[in-house]
């Protein structure tokens, strides 16, 4: 059989190509139908961070199926407090409050919301914009995509999209000392717009695929938190990508130091077995609501749905069992010390990240740090050929100016060997030498 359009009744994510058919998956590895190996180096989109085939969580789910559909506006159950008490008991600081979804793009939508609904509850109906940055990724869905700096994804939904104030991302490789990178260029927003009108920043802590693990300066994040502090501009971090133990801690914000009003989570925190996502507020935040309206007007059918909940919640004591975010961090050394090999190849300008995230951006001239001409379509090429290789990575493009940048990005579950880094650098290399 064809796994393709049209010889196929699915509506395929891409519509130009056969799919070969997965048939099992096993801690780094997936099988297709015809036994070959695909080492997942980027954990699919950065959710496999358990790896595959996980019993545990695999068993959770038929327990929780059982219960079936559970309103969370009629009920609650114990898949559902478990998680957020479990949950809770690993966040930093006062990130107590578990708001369960199904998506990341969900959550990023609920997210904003939420921060709407909390300066309107707090006699502040002026406040709604939220500030974001070029690049980014906050989703899919329309006030998530209007958010994101991705021009590729947002360039045919324009005339739909909310027109939200965006800010440069910091940028360490190319301007470490600009506006950008120092936190000055959100003040500078900000107070273009008025404070009194802005309602939150939002920000991946350290910037996942669309800038390709780029890693802010600590200073960034005190500036950033000082500057929203004084301004009344609530912090969302958004680590659907970063969090969950992907950088070595369990979420990003903790390398910093600084606590956000609302935290976003997604990709990790379900196993990569069923969609699940968290927007995990402080008391302060949730307190407004409890005294005012008294809930959260934000409606979604499958919010705090059993078996989601139940994935997550073993997702949750898996990892804490086998400290796979400690492993995360362990593993960062050997993990940059074997992709700094790929510096031997001109075409690679960086190589940079934190954890199990690491990004690798190509250059046409790595003294100018200059892209590649787009239509050279690089980072497509050597994604494909890396995939016919038995490798597969999150590619990127467009991050440098909207149109130009290519990139990679890689981030294996936290059970990849010292072995298996090595094969996947062998193979990355490999599909280099193939291309240049």
């Amino acid at each position: 059989m064809s796994f393709r359009y049209p010889d196929s009744s699915v509506f395929y994510r891409r519509l130009d190509r056969s799919f070969p058919a997965a048939e099992s998956a096993s801690g780094i590895a997936i099988f297709d139908q015809t036994g070959k190996r695909y080492l997942d180096a980027s954990g699919g989109a950065a959710v496999a961070n358990v790896g595959h085939g996980v019993r545990e969580i695999a068993d959770s789910l038929a327990e929780a199926a059982m219960l079936g559909y559970i309103n969370g506006t009629q009920f609650t159950h114990r898949f559902v407090e478990e998680l957020a008490a479990e949950l809770a008991g690993v966040l930093p600081g006062d990130l107590g409050h578990g708001f369960f979804l199904a998506s990341g793009s969900e959550a990023v939508e609920a997210a904003v919301k939420l921060a709407r609904q909390f300066w309107v509850e707090s006699g502040r109906p002026d406040k709604w914009k939220v500030i974001s940055r070029v690049p980014s990724y906050h989703g899919s869905t329309l006030a998530a995509l209007s958010l994101s700096g991705r021009e590729h994804y947002r360039s045919t939904f324009g005339p739909m999209l909310t027109e939200f104030p965006r800010i440069p991302a910091p940028d360490p490789y190319r301007d470490p000392d600009s506006a950008a990178s120092t936190g000055e260029a959100l003040e500078e927003e900000i107070l273009r717009h008025d404070p009194r009108t802005v309602a939150a920043f939002i920000a991946e802590p350290i910037i996942g695929a669309s800038a390709g693990a780029v890693v802010p300066s600590t200073d960034y994040y005190a500036r950033v938190r000082e500057i929203c502090s004084r301004h009344e501009v609530l912090f969302i971090a958004d680590e659907i990508l970063c969090g969950m133990g992907r950088t070595g801690r369990w979420i990003a914000c903790e390398h910093y130091g600084v606590m956000p009003e609302i935290l976003v989570l997604g990709k990790g925190l379900n196993g990569g077995v069923v969609p699940l996502s968290a927007v995990v507020a402080r008391p302060s935040i949730v307190e407004v609501l409890a005294e005012g309206s008294g809930y959260f007007n934000h409606a979604q059918t499958y919010s705090h749905a059993p078996v989601i909940c139940a994935a997550g919640l073993a997702t949750l004591r898996y990892m804490k069992k086998e400290r796979l975010v400690e492993r995360s961090a362990a593993m960062a050394e050997p993990f940059f010390a074997r992709l700094e090999k790929l510096r031997e190849f001109p075409v690679v300008g960086d190589v940079r990240g934190k954890g199990l995230l690491a990004g690798v951006e190509f250059v046409a001239d790595r003294s100018s740090k200059s892209p590649k001409p787009r239509g050279e379509r690089f980072t497509e090429r050597f994604t494909e050929k890396a995939f016919d290789n038995g490798l597969i990575v999150w590619p990127n493009v467009g991050h440098v100016d909207g149109t130009h940048g290519d990139l990679v990005t890689l981030a294996p579950p936290f059970s990849v060997t010292v072995e298996e880094i090595d094969e996947i650098v062998s193979c990355f290399a490999a599909t280099l030498e193939g291309l240049t």
